[in-house]
């Protein structure tokens, strides 16, 4: 399980093929003191996974009541590409190094943006084959 103070911010080197990156519960409490970086609120804190192992079933996953939003486009090397957006009930980006992306260097980011809503942002996965989304209910 990720949290904010460990890895919000910071490049998640992604070397296990078979990963679970479980996101932190968003966290929109309202601090007493905005300036204080110790608070729960967690709303705007972004990870960002690079794919340095062939991912072959690597999870990355909200708590199962924040959702996904956003897209992600996957290309393979014969220049073909499409862009993907979860439905409204997805809650793990499943990568599986070939329909699903997850080639090494694929890149993906997540904010949270609001109550239950992690952005998928920024987001480039390297697959090959005939692509399908990454996206999925838990």
């Amino acid at each position: 399980t990720l949290t904010v103070d460990a890895h919000a911010g910071k490049i998640l080197l992604c070397n296990d093929a078979d990963g679970k990156f479980t996101l932190p519960s968003i966290s929109t409490t309202t601090p007493s003191d905005p300036t204080d970086p110790n608070q729960a609120n967690n709303i705007g804190a972004s990870f960002y996974f690079y794919i340095e192992t062939l991912a072959t079933d690597l999870d990355i996953k909200t708590d199962g009541t924040d959702k996904f939003k956003g897209a992600v486009i996957i290309g393979v090397d014969d220049g073909s590409k499409k862009a993907f957006v979860p439905a409204a009930t997805n809650d793990v980006i499943t990568l599986n190094g070939t329909t699903k992306g997850g080639i090494v260097g694929s890149v993906i980011q997540v904010t949270a943006i609001d109550a239950a809503t992690y952005l998928v942002h920024n987001s480039l996965l390297i697959g090959s084959g005939t692509i399908v989304t990454p996206f999925a209910d838990a």
